[in-house]
């Protein structure tokens, strides 16, 4: 499913960015028993509009009809990463160092399958994670999603 995600971006990327966007990160979900979401989330530096998402929408779908990159039938979802963004890429995670963080892991981790805390560091391996307890080091492969956690 990965190398699904990495072939869907590098698709869209040329044209996402000629619309004046960039792919934040790209999400598949379901697929089973019910149809295959497909959530392309966009970010530009002024901000994503209803109507960047609705042009964008519009491109993605003919990109993803015309490589059948995706399973039919499908459901595409373009959507702004928002205050509490998903972190996808190691860019990510290296910009958040020092922001609250909310980690879902795949397995228990010190019997725990949620953490919440600082950033501290991350690298190929592991995320280190400053919470209540102290420090934590989390192993990248137990890590099934990390959002920020907005502090307004």
């Amino acid at each position: 499913m990965e190398q699904s995600i990495e072939n869907i971006e590098i698709l869209m990327a040329p044209t996402v960015e000629a619309l004046g966007c960039r792919i934040w990160g790209v999400e598949l979900q379901g697929g089973f028993k019910n149809n295959l979401k497909v959530v392309v989330y966009i970010d530009s530096e002024k901000g994503i509009s209803v109507d960047d998402c609705a042009v964008v929408s519009e491109h993605v779908s003919d990109i993803l009809d015309m490589e059948d990159l995706v399973p039919s039938p499908y459901v595409l979802e373009v959507s702004s990463p928002g205050l509490d963004r998903i972190l996808f890429k190691e860019r990510h995670f290296k910009e958040s160092i020092g922001l609250k963080i909310d980690v879902r892991l795949s397995r228990p981790y010190q019997g725990r399958k949620k953490l919440t805390g600082v950033l501290l560091d991350y690298g190929d391996l592991e995320l280190i994670l400053r919470d209540k307890m102290g420090e934590r080091i989390i192993p990248i492969d137990a890590i099934k999603k990390v959002r920020l956690i907005p502090e307004i």
